[in-house]
């Protein structure tokens, strides 16, 4: 224990001012998304385009092409997250997935960790990447890439994904003596489990509003 406290303080003391900006918004990111707050997109791409630059000035191209696709989804769902129909009501809203599209997810996934896994794979046999972990690397990759994805279209189940993510990432991280990136998302993780309840609760609130419409547009609808 004394010995992870220690990597703790000196991952602290080795982080830079710019990372931890990004850091805080990225948590304040999160934060924004669990209340379905639109500056969950211009705060989370402070976050990310820091991140880019940080990447690519280390050398992270994996890490930074992750961030480099959370960049261009972010700007995507703002876009669609503001977008209003002509009764000025937003196009999406927070809903559950059908089974049809769960497949969809699942695919997706599979998808970007069969790519993310073979790609990592090669790069660390070449030693262009010699601290990856190919299937754990791909594993938290690709959750993020679909959850990032099913955020953008206020799907429930994105915080599935999320969930999912940090989970993978907490022992990922910490086995590369990545401390302080750990514990940010064990940080991550408890804000995931309390936005899929936010998010539950908000979809049967949806339901139940499409369903009031739906009785009262039936029941003034004149009887031939």
């Amino acid at each position: 224990m004394p010995e992870i406290y220690r990597e703790f303080i000196d991952g602290m003391k080795q982080t830079g001012w710019l990372e931890y900006i990004a850091v805080f918004a990225g948590i304040a990111s999160v934060w924004f998304s669990r209340i379905e707050n639109i500056l969950v997109y211009p705060v989370g791409l402070i976050n990310t385009i820091i991140y880019i630059y940080l990447s690519f000035q280390v050398g992270l191209w994996g890490e930074g092409s992750v961030n480099f696709y959370y960049t261009v989804v972010s700007i995507y769902g703002w876009i669609l997250w503001t977008k209003r129909d002509q009764q000025h009501h937003h196009v999406v809203i927070i809903k559950n997935s059908s089974g049809k599209e769960w497949m969809q997810h699942v695919l997706f996934f599979i998808f970007f960790y069969t790519v993310i896994y073979f790609t990592l794979s090669w790069l660390k046999e070449n030693g262009k990447a010699p601290q990856a972990i190919p299937w754990a690397d791909a594993f938290a990759s690709a959750t993020a890439y679909t959850g990032m994805w099913l955020m953008a279209k206020k799907k429930v189940e994105s915080w599935y994904w999320w969930i999912a993510t940090n989970i993978a990432s907490i022992p990922l991280y910490f086995v590369k003596h990545y401390v302080f990136t750990s514990v940010y998302y064990l940080v991550l993780l408890i804000m995931a489990v309390f936005g899929l309840l936010e998010w539950m609760s908000r979809a049967r609130q949806e339901k139940q509003k499409g369903d009031e419409y739906l009785h009262h547009l039936f029941e003034d609808k004149p009887s031939s």
